[in-house]
């Protein structure tokens, strides 16, 4: 489509919008919608171009647009165009974020406010807040299964207490991460009750039938889920009597973006939780955006457009709000939620690195970096202006997504290898101290995933249980270890709550019927803040990891290299217990920070002349940014102790 083109057909549907839009001075809007048209209408026209109805569906886009920038504040308006002005601003090494849920957390929105100076002591300046919106309470999914996207559950607070923690936290300089979940709504949704009373509108934000043909034909081809819960991707609803699409759980409906309605209405969503002070947006779910038979129903093209229109709507109306892709995917799929054939992203800008999660935990089961080295080297790169959410533990189970090819190249069986971590990490295996569950049994196919607290899949939990304190001070050990991989790969490291004090697993989740099915409530838990306050009592286990990862964060910050501009180089060490990279700030090459690992029990040695042309850190006094010390040296040896890393620099 021609320029001029493009221009004509915006008039045409400005000379529609509403009279109470057009009379308001929207000059800012008017122009970011003018620089953004041509890809808006083209991905609209793309998904829906073939309705009779997608000019009046366009003109209603738009009007949503206009709608929440006339209600977006001046403040958010004005921090739009400070991170416009700086549009690398969220690639920086100083952002360093917390997952929690905040009811866990503190009880409710307002216990949460309360306890802002905690994560200002830790050194956080990012929090994910888990779902906040309304739920059912015995159907709810952990928060997303939604039944009101515009309330928060009164069990946690109301809008005016999530305003008051925004500004609090806008205050304080920390981003503000919510959850949108795009998927699908809860059955109890005023959406699903309207379709279930049998209006075609409504049954038209979902996908249902009146007989099995059409849902049987998608089984076909579409994995379950959770298979030991909610078999199979359909619902049958005896008072709508129609059979529904639910993906995930029998109560949770999928919605029908081939729709041009639900777009509009998730898009409006979207924007009302960016006008709540939103700095970052978590979109749930995404793979699954876009069905279509003879298909897994997963990562389709048109999901990919979907995310694209989103983004592109978002940048006109609320610029300085980032997206989240929540994809759990292949590690060749992941990398397209940024955006393929671009530059800057064109979909999401952070998406989890899930994968690297993963491939962390087999070097811990291990004590091998060989499948940790194998599997990164297959991870394609991203995009420029894109970045990783690195993590170590989530309020989700650990999957074991490992590509196959990548598990027989480290010299493993795929099947065999993938059930020894199960094994090893539900204390099965004989020589495992770790205390977690295994979740999302699937008996058709032997796959199997992982629940579990972090300290309690590490062997904190048993090292505690034996008093041993040789055992403990490994497993605390090992927690800064893998805290010190998130920190300094490449992204924004994403703690999950608890982990910086080593809570264990909590099995209260049992005494509750609506939970005691799910084992991933052991790894949600809440916080003990006598224990939490034991941080500050010398030698406790949660002094030791509190102090290790204030200090971590605090260095971090300071080492302009670890900043995410594609600058990581990983390095051959032949050692198979070590995993080394090397991180270079591109403004200052010389600027350099050489990050060796060890995942073993015992000492290694990284021979630093077999490090290729480095030859800079062949010579001079090697310094640890981290502990500020020198490194023991033999020649040119390097030696790390068990489960030790350095961020080093001559």
């Amino acid at each position: 489509m021609y320029e001029q083109v493009s221009h004509a057909l915006l008039n045409k549907i400005l000379d529609k919008l509403k009279p109470e839009i057009r009379k308001r001075d929207l000059r800012h809007f008017y122009t970011r919608l003018g620089a953004n048209f041509y890809a808006i209408y083209s991905l609209f026209h793309h998904l829906y171009g073939s309705r009779d109805d997608f000019e009046q569906q366009m003109v209603r886009l738009v009007e949503v647009m206009a709608a929440q920038y006339i209600k977006r504040s001046g403040d958010l308006k004005a921090l739009d165009v400070v991170r416009e002005n700086d549009h690398n601003w969220f690639l920086s090494q100083e952002w360093v974020g917390m997952a929690l849920y905040s009811d866990g957390f503190a009880g409710d929105l307002q216990g949460l406010k309360s306890k802002s100076s905690y994560f200002q002591e830790l050194g956080i300046n990012m929090i994910h807040v888990m779902p906040i919106l309304k739920c059912p309470e015995g159907a709810s999914d952990g928060g997303y299964a939604v039944s009101d996207f515009r309330d928060v559950d009164q069990r946690i607070g109301n809008l005016q207490d999530l305003d008051a923690l925004a500004k609090d936290l806008r205050r304080r300089e920390i981003l503000l991460t919510l959850d949108v979940v795009v998927n699908h709504t809860s059955d109890e949704h005023e959406w699903a009750s309207r379709a279930r009373a049998g209006e075609q509108k409504y049954q038209d934000y979902y996908y249902t039938f009146d007989n099995r043909d059409i849902p049987d034909m998608f089984e076909e081809t579409m994995p379950e889920i959770f298979p030991e819960t909610s078999p199979g991707n359909f619902t049958y609803d005896e008072a709508m009597g129609r059979w529904v699409m639910t993906v995930f759980h029998d109560y949770q409906w999928d919605l029908n973006y081939s729709n041009p309605a639900v777009f509009i209405e998730m898009l409006d969503i979207i924007l009302f939780w960016a006008n709540q002070g939103a700095d970052i947006v978590r979109l749930d779910a995404v793979a699954f955006l876009w069905k279509k038979i003879g298909t897994t129903c997963q990562n389709e093209r048109e999901a990919h457009l979907i995310l694209q229109l989103m983004k592109d709507c978002c940048q006109v109306t609320a610029p300085g709000v980032l997206f989240i892709a929540e994809a759990i995917v292949a590690p060749v799929e992941v990398i397209k939620y940024f955006g393929e054939d671009a530059v800057i992203a064109k979909e999401c800008e952070i998406a989890y690195n899930a994968t690297f999660m993963a491939l962390l935990w087999d070097a811990v089961a291990t004590k091998s970096t060989k499948l940790l080295n194998q599997g990164i080297r297959s991870l394609p790169g991203k995009l420029d202006r894109a970045t990783w959410l690195n993590y170590v533990r989530c309020h989700d189970d650990i999957g074991l997504g490992f590509d196959d090819a990548d598990i027989v190249q480290a010299g493993y069986e795929p099947h065999a290898h993938r059930r020894f971590l199960v094994d090893y990490f539900t204390g099965v295996f004989a020589d495992s101290p770790a205390r977690g569950q295994p979740f999302g049994v699937n008996d058709k196919t032997g796959d199997a995933r992982i629940s579990g607290s972090l300290a309690s899949l590490i062997g904190l939990e048993a090292a505690l249980e034996e008093n041993d304190p040789a055992a403990i001070r490994r497993s605390v050990d090992l927690i800064l270890l893998l805290h010190s991989m998130i920190m300094s790969f490449g992204g924004i490291p994403l703690l999950y709550y608890g982990d910086e004090i080593g809570t264990l697993n909590d099995c209260d989740f049992m005494k509750d019927s609506s939970k005691a099915h799910d084992n991933r409530w052991m790894h949600r838990p809440r916080i003990d803040w006598q224990k939490a306050d034991l941080r500050r009592q010398h030698g406790t286990v949660q002094q030791q990891i509190f102090d290790g990862l204030q200090k971590m964060i605090a260095v971090r910050k300071t080492i302009p290299a670890f900043a995410d501009y594609n600058n990581r180089e990983l390095l051959d060490t032949d050692n198979p217990h070590l995993f080394a990279f090397m991180r270079s700030h591109p403004q200052q090459p010389g600027d350099k920070v050489l990050v060796v690992c060890n995942f073993d029990a015992s000492p290694q040695s990284l021979t630093l002349s077999e490090l290729g042309s480095r030859g800079w850190f062949e010579y001079g006094q090697l310094r640890d940014l981290y502990s500020g010390e020198a490194p023991t040296l033999f020649k040119d040896q390097l030696v790390i102790p068990p489960y030790r890393f350095y961020w080093l620099t001559d």
